[in-house]
């Protein structure tokens, strides 16, 4: 079902229910009016509407940051679904994507080519959210942050001018719109560019909760000086007893080191082998694996070794960018987060360093992330009470690793607008600022921008 011919539907519409649907079923959406489009026409028709009725403007795909949002009142929220697929040029390793795909697509469009394109680990998020807020990948330390491999966006801006930016065209918005935090106008289609992946080494392996001081202990070690074509994360999960988590983990606290090993051609198969059996083989001989799920496997097996939920979910915690945790930072991050009865479903580092804290010559605003891990935690607030023993646990988890903060943020990891954040330095804020009034002068997109930018 799509938006009505005038653009717009209001609150009890079906249309409206169908444009403000969002993954984090924590956090609805209310705006004013809500559109959901699939055309350049259609996105133009919904900004002549809104000047007229002086309205803001909002855009989102899939809803998976919905907790990041401001009040929508008087907001139309602009649910992007263009037209199209997933363009492969092969030769040129360049995929167009249309506003509105979910990295799955693209995953199935890439299979085969022997190509991969920066992915998350989930194939409901949506493309243009992800790259355009940074995107960190299993492939990050190798390649780097997604949000660089972008190579052109198009775009419909407030005044309904239809533009397409990339390197050689108004480079200073094709700099702002990569990693500026939003607010510019509605993105229609981007352009990345894919990576060799024949094959990749990837998979999960759980241990009980009990093993998890050596083991992250093994981890954090190795992670000081890991070859850059492994990326991986650990994680203390408490997986509800529900029939889609495998039995052995269901209903106690168990920790999992997860990753991928990019192998570009066969000919790398060894050498992949070898760094996984590095990291792998010492945390198998401290502890005897629950689940072990490691494997040689085709690139679109990267979306299934993290466990993201599927469907939406309800969705609240905390996240921060952390500096070397050493001996003490894993003890801490142990205390706070290892035992039995926790409110969070997760929490876990992600391992950065690579080409993910080293921005290229031709990057955005946000072009790589100044730490050694990021730290995320979440849980699934079943009703206010859950939901403030989450906050009151991320609190916890906050001011326990706080030595080790540095004030910073990746923005696909930041759950909510009310937690401390911060991605830009002050002078990349300022100038992605001058942009975004060049851009939208009359601040129509205003309700779009993430906070702090």
């Amino acid at each position: 079902m799509t938006a009505p011919a005038d653009g717009f539907a209001f609150p009890g519409s079906p249309a409206y229910d169908e444009a403000t649907q969002v993954f984090n079923l924590a956090a609805p959406l209310a705006p004013a009016a809500a559109a959901t489009v699939c055309t350049v026409d259609q996105i133009r028709g919904v900004l002549r509407r809104a000047e007229r009725e002086d309205l803001r403007v909002a855009v989102h795909t899939t809803g998976h940051a919905s907790a990041t949002a401001p009040p929508l009142d008087r907001t139309v929220l602009i649910r992007t679904r263009l037209d199209g697929g997933v363009e492969l040029d092969s030769a040129r390793r360049i995929a167009r994507i249309p506003a509105g795909t979910c990295w799955g697509a693209v995953v199935r469009a890439t299979a085969g080519s022997g190509l991969a394109a920066p992915h998350g680990s989930a194939a409901t998020v949506g493309v243009v959210g992800y790259l355009l807020r940074g995107g960190l990948s299993f492939y990050s330390r190798q390649v780097g942050l997604a949000v660089n491999k972008v190579r052109a966006i198009e775009l419909v801006t407030a005044d309904g001018s239809v533009v397409r930016t990339d390197a050689g065209h108004d480079p200073e918005l094709f700099w702002a719109l990569r990693g500026g935090g939003g607010g510019f106008g509605v993105v229609t289609a981007v352009e990345i560019e894919l990576f060799p992946a024949t094959r990749v080494v990837t998979g999960a392996t759980f241990w009980p909760a009990e093993h998890a001081p050596r083991l992250l202990s093994i981890w954090q070690r190795w992670t000081l000086d890991a070859p850059r074509d492994v990326t991986t994360s650990v994680r203390i999960l408490n997986l509800p007893d529900l029939p889609e988590v495998p039995l052995a983990l269901r209903g106690h606290p168990v920790l999992c080191i997860d990753g991928v090993v990019l192998c570009p051609a066969e000919e790398d198969l060894p050498t992949a082998r070898d760094h996984a059996e590095e990291l792998l083989g010492p945390l198998r001989a401290a502890a005897v694996p629950m689940l072990d799920t490691w494997q040689v496997a085709d690139p679109a097996a990267v979306l299934d070794i993290h466990l993201d939920p599927a469907s939406p979910v309800p969705i609240a915690g905390d996240h921060m960018l952390l500096d070397e945790i050493g001996d003490e930072g894993v003890a801490e991050f142990l205390r706070t987060t290892g035992e039995s009865g926790s409110p969070l479903i997760l929490a876990g580092l992600r391992q950065l360093g690579g080409a993910c804290s080293t921005a290229p010559s031709d990057a955005g605003a946000l072009g790589h992330l100044a730490g050694r891990y990021v730290y995320s935690a979440a849980g699934a607030p079943a009703d206010e009470a859950h939901e403030a023993a989450i906050a009151d646990r991320c609190a916890a988890i906050r001011a326990a690793l706080s030595p080790w903060d540095t004030g910073r943020t990746a923005p696909t990891f930041v759950e909510n607008r009310r937690q401390p954040q911060r991605h830009l330095a002050p002078d990349q804020t300022r100038a992605v600022h001058r942009v975004r009034a060049r851009v939208d002068p009359d601040g129509r997109f205003r309700n779009d921008v993430l906070p702090h930018c």
